[in-house]
């Protein structure tokens, strides 16, 4: 195995794991979903892996991008001053679009809160495993933001149109309940028992052919890594333009204050 800086990555019979470790919120950036997309393509080379986990340390599963960090408030300064410029979140919607390509199923392991580009990341697993204190988020609109990550394509084609409104015009928290019952996901069990539960499933998968598995996921996933790259090449687009208006900067030290923001619609 590789050797990665945030994450683990193991082996246990025919499944992979791999596990976010940046808690206790496991924000994400390119360098973390590269390694992602990086131990997946390793599971796809490896022939006695057949599935795969995605789990995470911590209180959250993936609480999405921190826009609070010092780095990427200078980053959003260059964008302002430049909005051409090749930003570093161009290169991670590459990094998505490659996790997306994987050939194998994995099962995400989503014990806390899947937020933002963090529910995009739980989307891009074949299936979900959760716990009634998880919640899912697509809380961009309460930031003054678009939707990224592929999810403009990916959650609606999971959970249906008008419930994927819901959560985008909203930005409210699904409870795992909720989220169980809209198919958002598959199983809901203790939050002690998410990631034994989500191992038991992709060992479930693993105890079929393997020539079979991947040559069924391709024929059921045709089409959608290209999907989730003209999905991503357009969110970026609206991205770089909201991130210079100033509802973006209020919806940003709102939920970092934690209050209701005053948008003034500019």
């Amino acid at each position: 195995m590789s050797n990665y800086t945030d994450i683990g990555v193991e082996k246990h019979d025919h499944v992979g794991l791999i596990e976010i470790r940046r808690p206790p919120l496991n924000f994400f950036d390119v360098a973390l979903i590269n390694q992602i997309a990086d131990a997946l393509e390793e599971f796809d080379r490896d022939v006695e892996i057949r599935a795969s986990v995605l789990a995470a340390q911590g209180k959250a599963f993936c609480a999405g991008a921190n826009f609070n960090d010092p780095a990427r408030q200078e980053q959003e300064k260059r964008a302002e001053s430049d909005p051409a410029s090749n930003l570093p979140i161009n290169h991670l919607y590459v990094q998505a679009v490659r996790i997306f390509r994987n050939q194998k199923p994995f099962v995400a392991a989503i014990h806390g809160a899947a937020v933002g580009g963090g529910l995009g990341l739980a989307v891009s697993a074949d299936f979900r495993v959760t716990c009634p204190e998880a919640r899912f988020a697509a809380n961009f609109t309460r930031l003054g933001f678009h939707p990224g990550f592929g999810l403009t394509t990916t959650l609606p084609e999971l959970i249906g149109r008008n419930n994927a409104e819901l959560m985008f015009y909203t930005s409210r928290r699904v409870t795992g309940e909720e989220a169980y019952r809209w198919g958002l996901a598959n199983e809901l069990v203790p939050q002690a028992e998410v990631r034994s539960a989500a191992m038991k499933l992709a060992g479930e998968i693993a105890e079929c052919s393997p020539l079979g598995l991947v040559s069924t996921r391709a024929t059921m996933r045709a089409g959608l890594a290209e999907r989730v790259l003209a999905a991503t090449n357009h969110e970026l687009v609206e991205q770089n333009r909201l991130r210079q208006t100033e509802d973006f900067k209020e919806g940003v030290r709102a939920t970092s204050e934690r209050r209701v923001a005053n948008f003034r619609g500019r």
